[in-house]
């Protein structure tokens, strides 16, 4: 695959996900940044090509790459026991395929501190350069699993301990109420589908983000994975102040 943008390639070498086979450089680059990606690269064992212009937009599918972009082999995925480690702030995200508001999602998760992202099975890899470049690169950082099977994903996750959460208004506290100090899972569907049933079930507790007007529409996924994400941070961190 192609990964496009000094953003996106820097990320996919110091992520670890993947293998990151060539990096192809504007040959009139001689800046910081893409004297940092050339050194990384040095270290690292790849292959870097400075050619012209021309020659990397042919490969490239856009013109916004900036003049860098990478060869590279396909993501590599974790597994459920991976979101165990330390005190788990795990998601799983549900009817969020547009690869834009994935990257979007995960930028904000990443953000505010997520462990682990779990998505439901399927191919992702055409739309991993996507992926990649809305996320501003935390695609590459961001444990994830994929899943056949979310439901019972949800249940792992209560059987080692995480307390899981779903983001639904029916029978919901205010997520304010929520305790994320301890390991968490957090649920969270797209706008328009939102979860499904069955993740619906195995959650213990329903969380809802108040308006401050009688809006009711709900917030699409990065804006409540923004808001969620935010405040399992301020709650964390308010109780590492407390306790030095």
């Amino acid at each position: 695959m192609i990964i496009e943008g000094g953003v996106s390639v820097k990320a996919a070498m110091l992520g670890g996900r993947r293998v990151v086979e060539e990096i192809m450089l504007d040959k009139e680059r001689h800046d910081k940044d893409a004297g940092f990606i050339a050194h990384q690269a040095e270290r690292q064992g790849i292959k870097v090509t400075r050619c012209p212009r021309e020659e990397i937009d042919a490969l490239a599918s856009g013109r916004t790459h900036g003049g860098v972009i990478a060869k590279a082999g396909p993501r590599q995925w974790q597994e459920l026991p991976d979101l165990l480690n330390g005190v788990p702030f795990a998601v799983l995200l549900e009817g969020v395929e547009d690869p834009f508001n994935l990257g979007y999602v995960i930028r904000s998760l990443y953000s505010a501190g997520c462990t682990g992202l779990i998505l439901r099975q399927r191919d992702w890899q055409r739309a991993e350069p996507v992926i990649l470049k809305s996320s501003a690169g935390a695609f590459e950082y961001l444990p994830v699993i994929l899943s056949e099977d979310p439901a019972e994903a949800v249940q792992f996750c209560q059987d080692h301990g995480l307390k899981t959460y779903a983001a639904m208004r029916k029978d919901a506290i205010s997520y304010f109420e929520g305790d994320y100090r301890q390991p968490v899972l957090i649920a969270i569907g797209g706008e328009m589908r939102g979860l499904s049933a069955a993740v619906l079930a195995k959650c213990e507790q329903n969380i809802y983000i108040p308006y401050a007007n009688d809006f009711r529409n709900a917030l699409n996924a990065a804006g409540a994975a923004a808001a969620l994400g935010f405040e399992v941070l301020r709650q964390r961190t308010y109780a590492a102040g407390e306790r030095q």
